[in-house]
Parts: structure tokens; sequence; C-alpha cells
């Protein structure tokens, strides 16, 4: 003997199951709200990226221009007439660049003016856009 199957009973559980998923409508909105919020996110993230590699470039040109700046203070205290400081272009680390300028102000006072950049196109030469840090110092001769 067979039992019939009850019709009301294949319909409620395939209507349950109809009405525990997604329609197309509810899946396409959520899409469109996950990417409208992406894209502000994104940009954040791309702007925070940019001034972290501007940030990066202003500090490694004052710590090498600093360095720079203290060994030619070093080599003037022995030797302050022993010729000009002067400089142009001089690689200091890897992309970095330095010009270095010496103006004697008087017999007993020369300003020293150091400028250093990121080499951006690669072409070896510290032009006034690449310019990240200039520092700038008197040195008096001592004796």
């Amino acid at each position: 003997m067979r039992r019939k199957l009850k019709t009301e009973n294949r319909r409620q559980k395939t209507d349950g199951i109809e009405r525990r998923g997604f329609t197309l409508t509810e899946v396409i909105m959520a899409s469109v709200l996950l990417i409208v919020a992406m894209v502000p996110i994104l940009k954040a993230l791309t702007t925070g990226h940019v001034t972290h590699v501007i940030i990066q470039h202003r500090s490694q040109s004052l710590m090498l221009a600093q360095s720079k700046l203290d060994e030619i203070r070093a080599r003037s205290i022995y030797n302050y007439t022993g010729g000009s400081f002067r400089q142009r272009h001089l690689s200091l680390d890897g992309q970095y660049l330095c010009n270095i300028d010496d103006v004697y102000e008087s017999s007993n006072l020369r300003k020293i003016t150091i400028s250093v950049g990121y080499d951006l196109n690669g072409n070896n030469r510290l032009t006034n856009d690449e310019i990240e840090v200039t520092l700038a110092t008197y040195f008096a001769r001592r004796w």
C-alpha cells in the first residue's frame, strides 16, 4: 500500500526555503552599498600612502643634509681657507642628491647652504621642484 503524500506539506517546505534566501534585488542593493562605501576608504588609503612617502623623503633628506653639514663643519675647523665646499648634484644615498653653496661673507665668516632632495626623474640633477630640505649656517674662523 502506498500512502498518498499531502501536497500541502510540500508547499510549506518549498515556501520555507524561498523565504530564507536573498532576492536578486537585495543582493544588487547590498553590492551597490558596499561599492559606495569602498570608494572613500580606498581614496583615504591612497592619500595616506602618498603622504607617508612625502614625509619619508623629507625626513631622509633632512637627515642627509644634517650629516653633510656636520661633515663640512668638521673639515672647516682645520681647513677653513682651504678652498670651497661648493658642489652640485652630489649623490648622497642612491636617489638623494645634494647641492652645496659656499659664500664668503667676510674673511672670518662664510655661509654654507645645503639643499637635499629626492631625484624624482632619475636624471642625476637636482632641480628646484625636487628639493626637499635646505639648511643654511654660518661658519666663523676661530683663530
